[in-house]
């Protein structure tokens, strides 16, 4: 029987138009047969069809076809997920996760905001991780001509890349390259016809602030492209420790500015006074801080910070990140 108390974990499958989002549910429903999974399916357009291609088993779909989920059709998003959690409660609907595949038009960021903004809908879930589903035939076109396309591979924790076998190395690695320029923090996967580990797609946290978050420092050492992608991604480093009341005033001043299109940013920071790692991640607007592990006492006590989002002012932010450090000793 399902633990009706634990929050729920939910699984954001996003993509542009064709890229094999379907293909991927279908699989997750076929090996995980012995979970019970609620699929949220969003179809743009007044006849959805692709319920129709779907597993029938023991899960739950419920379709969304009069609107964009991020759009339109969020208030029946948080309905929607409203009910099923009180059918869970009440024993007469039982299942352990949900799945939600957004339409190839769907921005991420607004249903990823809905756990969070929500209190109904962050009562009962949280959002274990965005899931990018990239065609490596069309990509690097819709990547040029669709902002949305960015933003989805931006938003992502992982992104799938699929009919890889369609096109010759050389191009699937300019491709690749140009995705982790895009969205360094998100780990690539091949996924043929949908198969991909499950275990490195479901229970990722991705979105946990409680998460230890792991940054690869070396991300971005290579700075040459190709591309002007106006989703794009740096990170700010400092050996120096951080003010709180500095750190709170500008990363603040930084995200009400910012925030709209600032996609996701995560970080590990040093601040004065406090024994233990401070763990910052926000989407968009909303910006939360939780304390890490404890600082041992032979750590270099150094801070990383993330930022994934459309044309960002690197220098603005990092001046005013820089702004809100400890003061060096004038003498």
């Amino acid at each position: 029987m399902a633990d009706t108390q634990t929050p729920i974990p939910v699984t954001l499958i996003t993509g542009f138009l064709g890229a094999g989002k379907t293909t991927l549910l279908n699989r997750i429903l076929t090996e995980r047969h012995e979970e019970r999974i609620a699929v949220i399916e969003n179809e743009f357009g007044e006849a959805g069809i692709d319920h129709e291609l779907l597993v029938q088993g023991e899960e739950q779909i419920v379709e969304m076809n009069n609107g964009c989920i991020c759009c339109t059709v969020r208030g029946d998003l948080v309905r929607i997920l409203g009910e099923l959690a009180a059918k869970r409660s009440a024993g007469t609907l039982v299942f352990d996760r949900v799945v939600i595949e957004t339409t190839g038009l769907a921005d991420p960021g607004p249903v990823a905001q809905t756990f969070f903004v929500e209190p109904e809908v962050s009562s009962s879930y949280f959002l274990d991780a965005v899931l990018t589903l990239v065609d490596a035939k069309h990509a690097m076109q819709q990547l040029d001509e669709h902002g949305l396309a960015q933003e989805q591979v931006g938003f992502a924790d992982r992104i799938l890349i699929s009919k890889s076998d369609l096109v010759p190395a050389q191009e699937l690695a300019a491709l690749q390259t140009r995705l982790a320029r895009i969205n360094p923090r998100a780990e690539q996967l091949p996924v043929h016809f949908g198969a991909a580990p499950l275990e490195r797609l479901l229970d990722v946290r991705g979105f946990d602030l409680n998460a230890i978050l792991d940054i690869e420092p070396g991300f971005l050492e290579d700075a040459h492209h190709s591309h002007d992608d106006a989703i794009a991604s740096f990170a700010f480093r400092t050996e120096r420790e951080f003010d709180r009341d500095l750190l709170s005033e500008n990363l603040g001043a930084l995200v009400l500015v910012y925030g709209k299109d600032m996609l996701r940013y995560k970080g590990i920071l040093a601040v004065q006074g406090l024994p233990h790692r401070l763990n910052v991640q926000g989407v968009h607007m909303l910006l939360g801080a939780v304390p890490g592990r404890p600082w041992a006492a032979d750590d270099r006590r150094a801070s990383t910070m993330v930022f994934i989002g459309r044309n960002l002012p690197r220098e603005v932010i990092e001046r005013g990140l820089n702004d809100a450090l400890v003061p060096e000793p004038t003498w």
